[in-house]
């Protein structure tokens, strides 16, 4: 029996979009999708980084709306990648970790699950998808199984820096495709492939014939980070990084040093083939009919409380805590800021005015309704993601800035982590290990640097309760199979 399951229980129902879902091609815009993967919003020259060199994002971060209260609603690749084109949370569609393709070949996103990438295919759109998949790898879970039209890159999780054998894919019949080596660096190789449907779309674009989507996901700045490219690399050789904020008193100077350079190496790679894509868009004359977005998967830290990676973070540290049952020593699970928090924007010609800054907390989750608005397609019921586009117009609208989040990782270790943050308070509960649990007071200490959970005050206390209460109600009204075993 295939692992992936079956959503029968949830019924979605097309509703009237409100803009006209027979809109005219050239009244459409295009879409634009640039992800990357393990980009902390810190590693930006936007954000006030010193040592980032990223001259193209920045100039597309100020060039529309910047989301600085973007996260991700699980902090590592397939659950939060599965979460942005469905809108709905790992736990329901039974991804919870990075989909291990040795030991899990079956498990993927169920063909049936409503996808952002599925309705814009079906309102006429062009689509195509650049580098990273991995949503399964078995061909029941093809891209093209979920409305991508082309597709060159990979269905596993991670893959070497260059020479790198990709997917070559036209879903005329999506049983029929070629793998095949390629030379160079992957960023650009990638890149090369999306200018390329940029290219071919261009026309039809132009003419109203038919509006493209193009999702461009970069594997930068994953690790591993070597070899790369001299250009990208050799700014960064001889760099004394600025020290990470949080930083830890037993950090690992000098492996916490080799890390960043090599990561900012690689995030300064996505940087020039960004520049790219955005140029292509120029001078091909689509850049005022093409929405483009910009974010990652999850947030990613290199020093940052001591740990590196994101959910399943390891200590920098030169000393370890004891491993337990579930968490070796090295190990470091968490839903920290630094591993939830994301780089996000989104430039939309004639609509989002540049220079936009919006400090109200947004998911993953939000980005299918809010594409569905943008492109004037039929809108989807069932969905926990809310559509952006009255804030990203400057419109007064309520706004629940709430955060609910969650993580059961099982491949380096296990853990039952769910978050939420609410009224200046954050409350991460390990269900499997609850002296994990961590408390911040946020509205005070946004940088959560001081662990609350076993504090006296009784405002911690009050919150710590409340929160708590929340969060299982949050996993009750989801199903969540956690729940469901805490019950038993």
């Amino acid at each position: 029996m295939k692992r992936f399951v079956r959503l029968a229980w949830i019924f979605f129902i097309i509703l009237p979009a409100g803009l006209a879902a027979d809109a005219s091609a050239a009244s459409r815009p295009n879409v634009l999708f640039i992800q990357t993967d393990d980009q902390g919003p810190w590693a930006l020259g936007v954000s006030g980084h010193p040592d980032a060199k990223t001259p193209n994002l920045d100039r597309l971060f100020r060039s529309g709306a910047w989301l600085r209260k973007s996260f991700t609603v699980t902090p590592v690749c397939s659950p939060s990648r599965a979460s942005l084109i469905t809108s709905r949370y790992g736990s329901e569609l039974g991804i919870t970790d990075w989909i291990n393709e040795k030991n899990e070949p079956d498990l993927g996103l169920a063909p049936a699950t409503p996808t952002w990438t599925k309705s814009l295919h079906d309102a006429g759109y062009r689509l195509g998808l650049m580098g990273k998949w991995h949503l399964g790898v078995n061909d029941e879970f093809h891209p093209s199984v979920f409305g991508f039209d082309v597709f060159t890159g990979f269905r596993n999780g991670g893959s070497a820096t260059q020479n790198v054998p990709l997917e070559f894919a036209v879903a005329t019949d999506r049983m029929t495709w070629t793998k095949k080596p390629t030379e160079g660096f992957i960023v650009d190789v990638v890149t090369d492939a999306a200018l390329k449907f940029l290219d071919e779309s261009a026309a039809d674009a132009t003419s109203g014939k038919q509006p493209f989507s193009l999702s461009v996901h970069y594997r930068e700045p994953h690790t591993p980070w070597v070899p790369a490219s001299a250009e990208d690399s050799k700014p960064f050789e001889n760099l004394e990084p600025q020290r990470p904020v949080p930083s830890h008193p037993d950090l690992d100077v000098e492996k916490w040093k080799t890390n960043t350079r090599r990561y900012l190496a690689s995030v300064a790679s996505v940087d020039r083939n960004v520049g790219r894509l955005l140029d292509r868009l120029e001078s091909l004359k689509l850049a005022d009919n093409t929405v483009v977005i910009f974010t990652s998967d999850h947030g990613y830290n290199v020093g940052h409380h001591g740990v590196l990676h994101k959910g399943n973070g390891m200590w920098l540290t030169k000393s370890f805590p004891e491993k337990t049952e579930n968490v070796p020593a090295q190990r470091r699970p968490n839903m920290l800021d630094s591993s939830l928090l994301l780089p996000t924007c989104i430039r939309w010609p004639g609509v989002v005015k540049a220079g936009t800054v919006i400090d109200r907390t947004v998911t993953q989750l939000d980005w299918f309704p809010t594409l569905l608005a943008i492109t004037r397609t039929p809108a989807v019921a069932g969905l926990h993601g809310r559509d952006l586009t009255p804030l990203l117009r400057g419109e007064s609208v309520e706004w629940d800035d709430d955060l609910y989040a969650e993580y059961s990782p099982h491949n380096q270790l296990r853990a039952d982590m769910r978050c939420l943050r609410s009224g200046g308070w954050k409350l991460t509960c390990n269900f499997l290990e609850p002296f994990r649990d961590e408390l911040y007071h946020i509205a005070k200490d946004p940088l959560e640097e001081e662990n609350l959970m076993a504090s006296e005050r009784a405002d911690a206390v009050a919150a710590k309760a409340k929160l708590r209460a929340r969060i299982i109600s949050r996993m009750r009204e989801l199903k969540d199979p956690v729940a469901v075993r805490l019950e038993e």
